[in-house]
């Protein structure tokens, strides 16, 4: 198998983290490389996002859509720790990618206009699978309460139900162009973690 960039979505609280964790451990133990990753970055960029989502830094929809493409494309094109670049040695798993932007930002700001800015990411670096891990937003907002000391600003019952509703709409434009798979995320962590698996071993 070639090298693969697999990128996890799903609105907080859906277990993308865990998940990726499960999978990285599979890989390895299957005695491939793989590397892990997630956005926003802690990079520059990244971390001037989470300043705006704990509100240190105050800025528009637009900006920070924008920050997110900037971000995205360091993360993909850094020479020396960029996607692109460790996807010459290893599998790489990101958690969120442009999907995300779709969601997230075309709640706030015109999803065709988030789209576009996003062109030279999906151009550059198109990720060989999406996995969407679906679970109900009000399961993800107890998951987010229960273990987080820190609330983000978008992270309300509304706002979740309005990504997850983005997130469906952005897989049914691109359904033809993208390679996207749906979880059921509603499971047990480990038959969660078996489904992926195998749609991972099925990759060619």
């Amino acid at each position: 198998m070639t090298n693969k960039l697999i990128a996890f979505e799903g609105i907080d609280g859906s277990g993308k983290s865990t998940q990726i964790k499960k999978l990285a451990e599979k890989i390895k133990g299957n005695g491939e490389d793989v590397y892990t990753t997630f956005e926003p970055t802690d990079n520059y960029i990244g971390k001037l996002i989470r300043d705006v989502f704990s509100y240190r830094y105050e800025a528009s929809q637009e900006t920070i859509a924008g920050l997110f493409v900037a971000d995205r494309l360091d993360h993909l094109l850094h020479p020396e720790h960029g996607m692109l670049k460790m996807l010459e040695t290893k599998h790489v798993l990101t958690d969120r990618y442009y999907f995300s932007s779709y969601a997230y930002h075309g709640v706030h700001v015109d999803m065709t206009w988030v789209m576009e800015a996003n062109r030279m990411a999906v151009s550059k670096g198109k990720a060989d699978l999406h996995i969407f891990i679906d679970v109900n937003p009000e399961i993800c907002l107890k998951r987010i309460h229960n273990n987080r000391t820190h609330i983000e600003t978008y992270e309300t019952l509304d706002n979740l139900i309005r990504v997850r509703n983005q997130y469906l709409l952005a897989f049914d434009q691109m359904k033809d162009r993208e390679n996207i798979m749906m979880v059921d995320g509603n499971r047990s962590e480990d038959d969660i973690a078996e489904e992926i698996w195998s749609l991972f071993k099925n990759m060619e």
